[in-house]
């Protein structure tokens, strides 16, 4: 069997409506497989106004917005009507991927099931740390207990790092778990895109160590962390500058959080990749990612990274090499290690430089191939 005779059911909750680092690896993934010659429908939420086109033949399927205080723009996927579930016979794949365990994958993976059809779901954040940032860190067993339900119904699962597949396989989610990484364009993000002109016009000059966040402006991103680290430097009379790359609901805490940030706003495409490069040091504090794909962007403009020794950022980040990883949480230990990035011209150099070379390693076309061979591998075993 080759990749040419797949026929795919893909299901999302966010497949380009706001745009995160999950859905557009889910579109390079789409590209990708329609390039080979593969069938493939998306099933998903759709929107009068999306973030970005989809890739690919996109069904809209039933939804509500996310019930959840700061998440309105994201939408809660509750299942699937009739007329779906009559696309998906016409359709008749020949394996499903699930992308998220909302109502609707639950739903698709009971189809799939019934049909005696083969399910691949990749893991694309951690969904039981989530509670902990709106006041509901009691309900994280039972957030647990669910993903172990839902994940160890699907016949194999990919996740985007091997810190992430340890973490799986120790929650007992699956055995049958490989990996799914993530690539980065190198048109985009690069250390030649460093734009003076740029950094002059935000304020920063050419003596300036800028300190960057880059993300959703979102409190599971670690924002409270972030701040109380950049408060711990100003105590202790560090020179720097912080730079905000991102947008969300929670800005208008992170601007008063941070007093003097510079905000940037939203950036996509070459913006981005200017405005990352526009920076010395990257700040990510994040224990949610299974990835990180702002890491690797940010090693690929040539910046040292910093971030909490967790999923994701624990497998791309060398320590002492490219960056540092801190235990999550210690405000005071992130202070410690970018301290040194924002006094020590050659250190920042040097391991800014390493990183860069190592993002080189991520390749878009050799990374999805591995998800191909997965969905083969599923469905010759299933017809066997």
């Amino acid at each position: 069997m080759q990749t040419s005779d797949l026929r795919i059911a893909l299901f999302s909750g966010n497949y380009n409506y706001t745009r995160d680092g999950a859905n557009q690896a889910l579109n390079r993934l789409a590209g990708y497989l329609l390039r080979q010659g593969a069938a493939l429908r998306v099933y998903a939420p759709e929107v009068a106004e999306p973030d970005f086109p989809a890739t690919g033949d996109l069904i809209d399927i039933p939804n509500i917005r996310m019930p959840v205080p700061g998440r309105a723009e994201y939408r809660l996927p509750t299942g699937l009507s009739s007329s779906n579930l009559d696309d998906l016979e016409s359709f008749a794949p020949n394996i499903l991927h699930l992308s998220s365990p909302d109502p609707s994958g639950h739903r698709a993976l009971k189809w799939a099931r019934a049909h005696g059809i083969p399910v691949l779901a990749s893991v694309h954040t951690r969904f039981e740390t989530y509670p902990r940032y709106y006041g509901l860190g009691f309900t994280e067993p039972l957030v647990e207990k669910i993903l172990h339900r839902f994940y160890r119904r699907c016949d194999a699962l990919v996740a985007p790092s091997p810190s992430m597949v340890e973490t799986l396989r120790e929650q007992g989610m699956h055995e049958d778990i490989s990996i799914w990484s993530r690539g980065v364009d190198r048109s985009v993000f690069a250390s030649e895109k460093r734009d003076p002109a740029w950094r002059s016009a935000h304020g920063l000059t050419d003596e300036d160590v800028a300190i960057v966040f880059l993300g959703r402006l979102v409190m599971e991103k670690g924002l409270d962390v972030f701040a109380d680290a950049i408060a711990a430097l100003r105590r202790r009379g560090v020179p720097h500058k912080v730079l905000v790359i991102g947008d969300g609901p929670a800005r208008g805490w992170f601007e008063k959080a941070l007093g003097d940030g510079i905000f940037a706003g939203f950036q996509t495409g070459a913006d981005l990749g200017r405005a990352l490069a526009g920076g010395d040091v990257f700040f990510n504090p994040s224990i949610t990612e299974t990835f990180g794909n702002v890491t690797l962007e940010a090693m690929a403009c040539g910046l040292p990274v910093v971030a909490a020794g967790a999923t994701g950022a624990s497998s791309l980040v060398e320590d002492g090499t490219t960056g540092r990883l801190v235990p999550p949480g210690s405000a005071e230990a992130f202070a410690d290690a970018i301290a040194p990035y924002c006094t020590d011209d050659a250190l920042r150099t040097a391991h800014g430089a390493a990183g860069e070379a190592k993002s080189k390693d991520y390749d878009w076309d050799t990374i999805n191939r591995a998800v191909a061979d997965s969905y083969v591998r599923l469905v010759t075993s299933r017809r066997g």
